[in-house]
């Protein structure tokens, strides 16, 4: 056995082995030089100037070059400091990132250490730690905590960064582990050593099952509890002081005195520095620890809990040999029951049957891991579907625990549903569907004058919970839920079956009050057998194999309670039930929406019907499709969110001719709005990407689209149009616009806070939604999708290409685009510029003429301008939209063109100006 510290990190690898690297510490900027040359060039031209004027005051000049050459060594030094300190900060956020970084890996692995090499503590707080067979448990020790080498691994950095790289060369208060080889004395004084002494030895006996370690020691009440005092084990480990004799012992656990003879097999020794720490010394090695240390009262309770763990493992033979299902003799029973007898065990000799009905009208089933729990509530649900017909039982199962208990049962008639997990939308489902559930049936009692479920013809409803306790912590509103249902199922036919592994703390008294059919497995606490069943029974039954199903029942008019083996089912069982057949029973709780559906999957079928998608109502408890009947309606949502595919399965379900759809395009986007009279009736207009639009059209452009959608959404029901729009951002004109649609649908977004900037509901907010998943009115729905090749977007607007005519033309360009002259030359048309040499305005017969200038130079010459703005062409480049009213004196908006798409207005006196492309520019 290797000698010295342990280094237990080696032997186990930290979660992220990768190394961290630190950044390079930042190099040091370089000393300004002084910038002679820009000193020099005032000297030089004051020379220069003194030597033309011949005046004394040009000397003066001079000194500028002192005063450049001054300041540029100061400002380089002031910049050379702020880039040092720039770099001085952004290297000590880069350290405290991998220093935040080194503290969570030192924890993972301080996590690790101490669930691999447990103290006392640690068996206490996980008990099911206790004598589990593991080899590097059975040959260490656990002599206290300290600091241990650590897998953490540092590379780069500088001198700055030295502190950082020691700390994470070892992770602290972390357990320090020695080999469990011949002997360990604790010297100090003798109160505080004893106490060090028994933590050290109880520490092997939860390491080491009595079969595996014998413990001997002084006649002290808590070395006599221990069940490895009396056990014969290949290894014995002696407990005493220093001058006692160990000669059968294969490791010595002794105390003693400062400056006492210590036994010469104690290879390991721990000096005292006070009662929480100490220096210990192994072979050469010495390092400081916190020790662990435990009165003679607490080793005597823990010695005695593992005398009683000890018992309760001990191979015991049932009251009952295990039984199965099938061999209960369990058959259909035919007609209208009263209650819902079925046969779940044996006691004794005979078969002992439950009734949720006439037992309950709930029950509890209480029992610790290992005791059977999931097994008895799944013979219970086979039992009930193999006695009775849907007609008269469905069952809703729940298993909270994390397992797949009930998974083999999701496919039977009886079963309505298997819910494994809920997130907080669909604890709101369940609420709303178990409610929607209670008003079906009070509605259904009202409507046949009935006070009771066995007098309609109406199933009843089994709701069985495995692991109440965890539903109960994760989420609490559904408690209220089922202490309503407990208190009102009775008349409803609504049961519960609670599966909880201790009903203390798990149950409140108001919610175990309605259950008095109580059921109790084997639990660890005689308080929880009590709470129960009302006795210590299921406190005492035995432990392992042979008392797994076994049960103490007690019903409300039991005077005492009963012994049950449970009996157990099979996948044979199982299939027997679903071979039956019959019709499955109605669903209270429907499945959550899919994350995809086609809308012929919808069967609308109405004639000018448009329709958005699957909608949930678990409050009515329905799934169907969800029609659009107002006018307007607005989807918004984040990015990817399904918000343009929304748009398009709108659009497809609208005749082609009637559509009109408005795009990301600016140039199509004004032609359609600005148009001044709206479409025809009937018309479907398609918005897409709202919030961009406005952004697109800026000034008055956006101003006079935003005034013009927003008379059409307005008047959509006297104009007789639709109007379907989308956004991401609801801010500027299209917050204002929004608030204009009736109907709101709420995609997916990246976040809480963007979930209510585009008005959902906090409590509708869910991450990673699929696309075309959102709500609308408080409900979700799911959008649906079409495979209709339409493709009636509007793409970019058309604009035609402008070439000169006969006569003359004046073009207004800021700068003229490369190319187009020289084409225009190359057809025969001349080129003339506004400040050029003679008068152009009147051509030769037949002749093509181009006056080229821009804005400035047009409105210096305002007789040219007016000629050619009243007599011929003028063309003004997209550039020059600023200076278009000067030019043109047109106080009408001109068609909005995009800048960088070789775009112009061409006027002419009497028309409106229109949108033209200039050749040989890239988008014309």
């Amino acid at each position: 056995m290797s000698s010295g510290f342990v280094p237990a990190l080696a032997a186990r690898p930290v979660a992220d082995p990768s190394p961290l690297v630190l950044a390079p510490a930042p190099p040091k900027p370089p000393r300004p030089s002084v910038p002679w040359l820009a000193s020099a060039v005032p000297v030089v031209g004051a020379l220069g100037f003194w030597a033309f004027t011949g005046s004394i005051f040009a000397l003066w000049f001079a000194i500028l070059g002192p005063v450049i050459a001054v300041a540029g060594v100061v400002d380089g030094a002031r910049t050379a400091r702020r880039a040092r300190r720039e770099a001085n900060e952004e290297a000590a956020i880069a350290r405290a990132r991998v220093g935040v970084e080194v503290e969570d890996r030192h924890a993972a692995e301080r996590s690790a250490l101490r669930s691999r090499h447990p103290d006392v503590a640690g068996y206490l707080a996980h008990p099911e730690q206790i004598w589990r067979s593991l080899p590097d448990r059975m040959a260490t020790i656990v002599v206290g905590a300290g600091s241990v080498p650590s897998g953490v691994r540092l590379s780069g950095g500088g001198d700055d960064d030295a502190t950082l790289t020691r700390r994470a060369r070892s992770v602290a208060n972390a357990p320090v582990v020695l080999p469990a080889s011949t002997g360990i004395a604790v010297v100090g004084p003798a109160l505080a050593a004893e106490s060090v002494v028994r933590a050290l030895a109880l520490q092997l006996a939860l390491a080491r099952a009595p079969g595996e370690l014998t413990v001997t020691g002084p006649d002290a009440p808590w070395v006599r509890s221990l069940p490895h005092a009396t056990a014969t084990a290949p290894f014995v480990v002696g407990v005493g002081r220093a001058g006692d004799a160990f000669s059968d012992a294969d490791l010595v656990l002794v105390s003693a005195a400062p400056g006492e003879a210590l036994p010469p097999r104690c290879d390991t020794v721990l000096f005292l520095v006070d009662a929480e720490s100490a220096r210990v010394e192994a072979r050469g090695e010495v390092h400081r620890v916190v020790v662990e240390a435990l009165s003679a009262l607490q080793a005597d309770v823990i010695a005695r809990e593992l005398t009683s763990r000890a018992r309760s493992l001990e191979p015991t033979v049932p009251d009952t040999p295990p039984v199965t299902l099938a061999s209960l003799g369990l058959a259909r029973r035919e007609g209208a029951p009263k209650g819902l007898p079925v046969p779940v065990g044996v006691t004794g000799t005979r078969i002992a049957e439950l009734d949720i009905v006439a037992d309950g009208p709930h029950a509890v089933v209480t029992g610790m891991t290992g005791a059977g729990k999931s097994e008895l509530l799944v013979t219970w649900v086979v039992a009930l579907c193999t006695a009775y017909d849907t007609s008269a039982v469905s069952l809703l199962l729940a298993d909270f625990k994390g397992g797949t208990a009930f998974d083999a049962l999701a496919h039977l008639p009886h079963v309505t549903g298997v819910i494994t997990d809920l997130d907080s939308a669909a604890a709101r489902r369940a609420i709303e569907s178990l409610r929607a559930e209670l008003r079906h049936r009070e509605a259904e009692l009202a409507r046949s004058g009935a006070r009771d479920i066995a007098e309609v013809d109406l199933p009843r409803l089994v709701i069985v919970v495995d692991e109440f306790a965890v539903l109960r912590e994760t989420h609490p509103e559904l408690e209220a839920l089922f202490t309503d249902i407990a208190a009102r199922g009775r008349a409803l036919g609504m049961h519960l079956v609670i599966g909880t592994q201790r009903a203390s703390g798990a149950l409140r008294d108001g919610l175990l009050a309605n259950c008095p059919l109580r059921l109790s497995l084997r639990v660890s606490e005689a308080h929880d057998s009590r709470t129960v069943v009302g006795t210590d029974e299921a406190a005492t039954l035995p432990g392992g194999a042979g008392g797994r199903g076994l049960a103490i029942v007690r019903r409300a008019g039991d005077a005492r309670t009963s012994r049950v083996r449970m009996a157990l089912s099979d996948h044979a069982d199982i299939a027997a039930v679903a071979g039956i057949g019959g019709e499955r029973a109605r669903r209270p709780w429907l499945p959550v929406l899919p994350s995809s559906i086609a809308l012929t999957d919808l069967r609308v079928a109405e004639p000018g019907v448009v329709a958005l998608g699957l909608v949930d109502e678990p409050d009515r408890q329905r799934q169907g499709p969800y029609v659009v009947e107002d006018r307007a309606l607005l989807v918004v949502g984040g990015a990817r969110s399904g918000k343009t595919t929304t748009l398009r399965m709108l659009a497809a379900q609208v005749p082609e001719a009637s559509r009109l759809w408005i795009g990301p395009d600016p140039e199509s986007a004004w032609d359609a709005l600005a148009a001044g009279v709206p479409p025809v009736p009937g018309t479907a207009v398609i918005v897409d990407d709202l919030d961009a639009l406005a952004g697109r059209l800026p000034g008055e452009y956006g101003r006079i689209a935003a005034e013009e959608l927003e008379r059409w959404i307005r008047g959509a029901g006297d104009l007789g149009l639709r109007v379907f729009s989308s956004a991401q951002r609801l801010t500027g004109p299209a917050g204002r616009l929004a608030d204009l649609f009736p109907r709101r649908l709420v995609l997916g977004t990246a976040s809480r806070s963007d979930h209510l900037a585009v008005g959902g509901d906090g409590a509708d907010f869910m991450p990673d939604l699929p696309p075309g998943r959102g709500t609308i009115d408080r409900r979700s729905v799911q959008v649906a999708t079409t495979s209709d090749p339409w493709a009636g977007e509007a793409g970019a607007a058309s604009a035609p290409l402008w070439e000169p005519h006969a006569g003359v033309s004046g073009y207004v360009v800021r700068h003229c685009p490369p190319g187009v002259v020289e084409r225009w030359e190359r057809t025969g048309v001349r080129i003339r510029e506004v400040d050029g040499p003679g008068d152009v305005s009147e051509p030769e017969p037949e002749g093509r003429v181009v006056i080229i200038g821009d804005p400035e130079q047009w409105m210096g010459h305002p007789r040219l301008l007016a000629r050619v703005r009243n007599m011929h062409t003028l063309i003004v480049d997209v550039s020059c939209a600023g200076d278009y009213r000067l030019l043109t004196g047109d106080r009408d908006l001109p068609p909005f063109a995009e800048a960088g798409r070789g775009r112009a207005w061409e006027c002419r006196a009497g028309r409106r100006a229109r949108r033209v492309a200039i050749a040989g520019v890239r988008g014309g």
